[in-house]
């Protein structure tokens, strides 16, 4: 998920929050095991063997995995030397763990990365292992595999797909948990046009995971069934033997894919270029001549073929021309072959290995307005969704001009205070949700820092119209439910009018206003109104994080009692002009 340091500054609900954070201590952990982090292999395609590495702002390295982190005065390279590492000094060593923000430089990119980096070596390769949160992975995983067709509701169910593949099984790595090559799932690095879509997507399903009958359920997608999804046993013949069946993971037709033509496909490839691509794989040795389709699944798909007298995989067979040849040759096993000369003609249909969630099927789903759970259903028959750690579905009360999302139907008894901390808002700013707002409430303090990525002291986080609590009950036994929803429910009416490009600092400055959190008597703030949204976006603690939240009520307090309410409201629509802040400055 991206940083979150401005979130978690502007929703500091009260000195109190601050003061007494021994209020909101971590509570009790859910049942069952759900991790917090997960270590993704960087750039596992590109098998590098020196590395450069530049300090950026607290940057810190390690030597040795008990060892105390030292700051990193200034750049260096690494360089793989059989098993160890070779620093540019000459000192050699096993790993370093590099944190703070740090800019990588290989094979002509550069990447600056902030979360904790390990880097290791194997064979005379570098290894690149970067621990992310959960959250962040699903988040970056869904802006690199998601595309233009998809809206809201089939990236949310990507996102429940991609956070249960990711947790629900072993993928084959020792020195990581996930690579960032399709592999597992593609992760981009850098930035990427779908970010904000899929951040929205990954935000609302935090922690969701497929379940059946009480057990989590592994979960594939793939880019285009063509028509009919495949199981797990047609693709992965070898691994399916050994496994339990998959009841969620069948064969079944998929009107949606098709709904605007079946997507169809031809390669021409030559029998030197895939002679040359399964040797390399080490599936076959050259000198065979004939290729065909020995046996189908009951999608149609090729389960195996004969390469002159031997059998393999047709997953094998495509994962090795696409390594070799590029992924845009052999897209599916859906295919068949005719020779011609020395060459082979493969035509087919679908892209990918069909295996669960289609995503040409799932974005046609919500194109024609079925939401996630309807997707999901189509997709992993008679699965659910669930709490990862607990199994226990979302279960969604309504109240007036809200919804409630609670893994505890107990959480009903609260609606009442809910509904009256949305009134208290509305009538303090005059606005009124266009939209019901969503408040998701956390099981334990762990499950709501996870999502949020906001600090234990933080008693509730809100994007946009889209509320986290930290437990209700802990919330209300420390008689702070009411002022902390009212103090949310402000930020998501004031968010709901605010224009782009709207002053962060008359935003934030609202809401402390109106929530009667902002101290405004007394002499105006040392911080000027051009200086509190940079101190509001990266305060270096709480007492900056309190000062900015001071200032900016100040200032929103007196442009309201100069042009009143009605206009200070439209400025937030057209934007805030200069000759209002002059009198203010």
């Amino acid at each position: 998920m991206k940083a979150h340091l401005r979130a978690v500054c502007r929703f500091i609900v009260m000195a109190a929050l601050v003061v007494r954070a021994v209020l909101l201590a971590p509570g009790q952990s859910p049942p069952g095991h759900s991790a917090a982090t997960l270590r993704v292999g960087l750039w596992t395609l590109w098998h590098d063997k020196r590395i450069a590495v530049s300090p950026g702002s607290s940057a810190t390295v390690r030597l040795c995995e008990g060892c105390a982190p030292a700051p990193m005065a200034g750049g260096t390279e690494v360089r793989a030397d059989a098993n160890r590492l070779e620093l540019a000094d000459g000192r050699r060593v096993d790993s370093i763990w590099l944190s703070g923000s740090v800019t990588l430089a290989a094979h002509g990119e550069n990447l600056t990365i902030r979360n904790p980096v390990r880097i290791s070596a194997c064979s005379g390769e570098l290894v690149l292992a970067v621990t992310l949160p959960v959250e962040g992975y699903v988040e970056r995983v869904v802006a690199s595999e998601s595309g233009e067709a998809d809206s809201l509701e089939s990236l949310k169910a990507l996102a429940i797909v991609v956070r249960s593949f990711a947790l629900h099984g072993a993928h084959g790595h020792g020195d990581y948990d996930l690579c960032d090559s399709t592999h597992c799932q593609l992760l981009h690095w850098g930035g990427s046009a779908r970010a904000p879509a899929a951040h929205a997507a990954t935000l609302s399903t935090a922690g969701e995971t497929l379940w059946f009958q009480g057990q989590r359920a592994q979960a594939w997608f793939h880019q285009n069934c063509g028509g009919r999804t495949a199981s797990p046993r047609e693709v992965w013949p070898a691994k399916a033997a050994g496994n339990k069946a998959m009841p969620w993971l069948v064969s079944r037709a998929d009107s949606y894919c098709t709904a605007n033509g079946a997507r169809e496909w031809s390669a021409n490839v030559s029998l030197a270029d895939v002679t040359s691509a399964l040797s390399a794989a080490g599936l076959a040795r050259p000198g065979w001549k004939t290729l065909t389709v020995s046996r189908r699944g009951e999608s149609g798909r090729a389960v195996t073929l004969m390469v002159g007298s031997a059998e393999m995989s047709a997953e094998d067979f495509r994962v090795a021309v696409g390594r070799a040849l590029g992924w845009g040759k052999i897209l599916s096993t859906w295919f068949e072959i005719t020779a011609q000369g020395d060459h082979f003609l493969f035509h087919g249909r679908g892209s990918g290995h069909g295996v669960g969630l289609c995503q040409a099927g799932s974005a046609a789903m919500a194109a024609a307005g079925r939401d996630a759970t309807q997707i999901l259903a189509q997709y992993f028959p008679g699965a659910v969704t669930g709490d990862e750690a607990s199994g226990r579905a979302w279960q969604t009360l309504r109240g007036q001009g809200f919804v409630l999302e609670t893994l505890d139907a107990a959480d009903g008894a609260y609606l009442a205070q809910l509904t009256q901390a949305l009134g208290e808002a509305a009538t303090r700013s005059g606005l009124q949700p266009a939209a019901a707002i969503t408040v998701r409430a956390f099981p334990s303090t762990p499950a709501f820092r996870n999502a949020t990525l906001a600090p234990g002291w933080v008693g509730a986080f809100t994007e946009g119209n889209w509320i986290a609590t930290q437990p209700l009950s802990t919330l209300s036994s420390r008689k702070m439910l009411r002022s902390i929803l009212r103090h949310e429910f402000l930020h998501a009416l004031v968010e709901s009018e605010a224009a782009a490009g709207t002053p962060l600092w008359l935003r934030e400055g609202l809401v402390e206003m109106w929530g009667g959190d902002a101290h405004s008597g007394g002499s105006p703030p040392t911080l000027k109104i051009d200086e509190i949204d940079g101190a509001l976006d990266h305060a270096a603690g709480e007492p900056q994080s309190q000062s900015a939240h001071r200032a900016a009520g100040w200032y929103a307090q007196r442009l309201l009692e100069r042009y009143g309410r009605g206009q200070v409201l439209e400025w937030l629509h057209t934007g805030l002009p200069a000759s209002a802040l002059a009198g203010l400055k």
